[in-house]
């Protein structure tokens, strides 16, 4: 059953069902097939008031609830509208995996995720690169986060050996129905998304297959924008004759082009990672504007991967063309959100990424190990380091810089290039700092630190123990000082221009004998609800120290332990077992209620701490 919002003032909703059903919204009821209902005084969705309704369906049989939300999509080319007011999409691409919890979707997981993402500042997220879960979309329903739902990683021709694209024209038609019939009702669902990083629209073929794709979609929900997204340079170089996906280096890709000799989908980030950021100027040429225009004009809205530089020269090229940064580098966001308050037509940034995931091992390190030097690194790396938030859902200087640019700090935040290295560290292009918020390193007095500080305001000082170590004019949000560390109080003040101080922010370092924190994040639950329950070192204060990591055994009494893991981007550790190192001072333990309270329990060395979660 479909419902969807025919207007919201009078607010009046269209049901249709392929069998006839009575449905009742808050006192309003009607039956048949296809009808609408009126709501007086309507209660609008939207990111900022995230109201859901409940349809009350029957069949005579069966009955059920479906939750949906009261909310318009209209867009032009002067800017993306939730309800007729003009909406900018702070982005993060996120992929579909739980973290330490593998592959395996848990409602509570879901929620979580994008309950931190939202608190955090996100009103959008990309499902790089399928269809996210129902649990994803219901946590965005419920709490209001906008979603890029996208489709595919590829088309017909294939990135890796064994992907989907010998599938693909099979299926994609069916695909793309499935994704609508079942994320239709899906409030938060803001637009579709036909595809990532492809190559196949340098041909006239894959236009064409892209404006089916448009069609198909408008057709089956004629109230959601189209787009996609599409790395220009990638069309751009193939147009040229130069595919770049060849996994078995065979010379031409499925379209005939001439690939690039072994070309994959991870030599083709290694090559990314090589170029840099200067990526986002490669398709700036007008031979690239004609090789991806067909394309672009074909979608409501353009996605722009990694193509920042042509923002400002887009408004006059194509002035009908309505565009966002459907997937950017992290260290670009102020930059680019400079840009988007600027254009009219550039409607938002989703960075690469909002959280860290499994695979694309190594993708964003900044490495301190000889194996880290290379972009495809070996075993044991297994993370891609990357994300504004870890893969425990800890923040970053990432983060923190994405905040100031949204304008959303009510004062500055202090990050640090961990100390605890006698090398400086492989950086690869997906990272922009490794910088956590700390000032706990035990055993690293004297050594230089590498300290941020994130602000949107235009002058910083930093104090350590009361001492200005100086004053700097912030660039794109950030000002970097180099400290020499010593335990104790870093303090950070900002200033506007006219000198007047607008906020200010500290780190501690820990005091006195550490000790294992659980600090678990429900104090009850249910029989079978999931809890996540921080594991850390620190000091009796709660302040972690960095440096002092311990291999922690965990036990449960009362539930279950799924998950046991900590955000290490390299260790042969394993996230089922009941031992894990912890990383920078921080792990994560995941268990399932069974039908009592539940105890966990954790021993590193002389230390323990014990926790119980009491049953509902």
């Amino acid at each position: 059953m479909k419902i969807s919002t025919q207007s919201i003032q009078p607010a009046v909703i269209r049901i249709q069902s392929p069998k006839p059903v009575s449905v009742s919204v808050e006192g309003v009821s009607g039956q048949g097939t296809d009808f609408t209902l009126t709501i007086p005084d309507a209660k609008l969705w939207s990111a900022e008031n995230p109201y859901l309704y409940t349809a009350h369906v029957s069949n005579g049989a069966d009955s059920m609830d479906i939750p949906f939300g009261i909310r318009q999509i209209t867009w032009d080319s002067k800017g993306l509208y939730i309800n007729g007011v003009s909406t900018l999409l702070r982005g993060g691409c996120v992929h579909h995996d739980s973290g330490i919890l593998g592959a395996a979707t848990y409602d509570e997981a879901e929620y979580r995720r994008v309950k931190k993402l939202k608190e955090a500042g996100f009103n959008a997220i990309r499902s790089a690169h399928n269809p996210c879960s129902r649990a994803m979309l219901d946590a965005c329903d419920r709490l209001g986060v906008y979603v890029m739902d996208e489709a595919w990683d590829m088309w017909y021709n294939h990135k890796n050996q064994f992907d989907y694209a010998s599938q693909w024209r099979d299926h994609y038609r069916a695909d793309l129905h499935a994704m609508v019939d079942r994320d239709y009702n899906h409030p938060s669902v803001l637009l579709y998304s036909i595809g990532n990083e492809v190559s196949e629209p340098a041909k006239e073929e894959g236009v064409a297959a892209a404006r089916e794709m448009v069609s198909l979609l408008h057709e089956a929900d004629p109230s959601r924008p189209v787009s996609g997204g599409f790395n220009l340079m990638i069309i751009a170089s193939a147009q040229k004759g130069k595919g770049v996906y060849d996994e078995n280096g065979g010379g031409r890709d499925e379209s005939g082009d001439k690939a690039m000799a072994g070309m994959n989908s991870t030599l083709f980030n290694m090559v990314t990672n090589m170029v840099g950021t200067g990526m986002n100027k490669s398709a700036n040429s007008g031979k690239a504007d004609a090789a991806v225009s067909p394309l672009l004009d074909s979608l409501d809205i353009a996605g722009y991967n990694y193509a920042s530089g042509r923002y400002p020269l887009d408004g006059k090229l194509h002035p009908d063309r309505l565009i966002f940064g459907s997937e950017t580098f992290p260290q670009d966001i102020a930059r680019n959100w400079a840009m988007v308050q600027r254009y009219p037509y550039l409607v938002g940034d989703f960075m690469w990424t909002a959280w860290d995931y499994l695979g694309e091992a190594g993708l964003g390190a900044w490495g301190y190990t000889p194996d880290a030097k290379g972009f495809n690194k070996p075993c044991p790396w297994l993370l891609a380091d990357t994300g504004a938030m870890d893969i425990l859902g800890d923040p970053n200087g990432e983060l923190f810089l994405a905040q100031a640019a949204w304008g959303l700090l009510d004062g500055p935040r202090i990050a640090v290039q961990p100390i605890n290295h006698d090398t400086k560290p492989a950086k690869m292009v997906w990272r922009g700092t490794n910088a956590i918020p700390s000032w706990s390193w035990q055993g690293c007095e004297g050594r230089r630190a590498v300290v941020e500080v994130y602000t949107d305001q235009p002058i910083v000082e930093l104090y350590q123990d009361g001492k200005c170590l100086g004053r700097k004019k912030t660039k794109d949000c950030k000002a970097a000082f180099q400290v020499v560390y010593r335990p104790g109080k870093l303090e950070a003040v900002s200033y506007d221009r006219s000198g007047r101080e607008m906020g200010r922010n500290a780190l501690l370092s820990a005091k006195g004998p550490l000790q294992l924190t659980l600090s678990p994040e429900a104090a009850a639950a249910e029989t079978g609800e999931v809890v996540f329950v921080p594991v850390s070192i620190t000091d009796a204060a709660g302040v972690v120290e960095s440096n002092w990591d311990q291999t922690v055994s965990v036990s449960v009494e009362g539930g279950e332990l799924l998950a046991f893991g900590s955000a290490n981007p390299r260790t042969e550790e394993r996230f089922d077992r009941q031992q894990y190192t912890t990383y920078y001072g921080r792990a994560l333990a995941v268990v399932r209620m069974g039908a009592g309270d539940c105890t966990l329990s954790a021993v590193a060395g002389s230390c323990s701490a014990e926790t119980v979660i009491q049953h509902k």
